[in-house]
């Protein structure tokens, strides 16, 4: 699996807290060694991002990502409210 960072995804990642991304990158080799551990809540998604799924990083932040072949590209980063509301 080859995981490449979308330019929105780095954009957003780079504002976040230190702590934030620490914790994303602990998710990160979670979801390296098991893409579907039970912390990560990982699930498709509807509606706009059909064809997707998300993951979570905290309790509000997440993830989502497209998987293309053997490639898995992190879209974007951002609050459940923002994504979704």
């Amino acid at each position: 699996m080859i995981i490449i960072f979308h330019k929105d995804f780095t954009k957003r990642i780079k504002i976040l807290p230190r702590k934030i991304q620490k914790r994303f990158n602990e998710r990160l080799m979670l979801f390296e060694k098991d893409q579907m551990n039970p912390v990560l809540n990982n699930h498709s998604l509807k509606g706009k991002y059909l064809g997707r799924r998300s993951i979570n990083i905290t309790g509000d932040l997440r993830v989502i990502y497209q998987k293309n072949d053997d490639n898995v590209i992190f879209v974007t980063i951002d609050s459940h409210s923002n994504l979704y509301g």
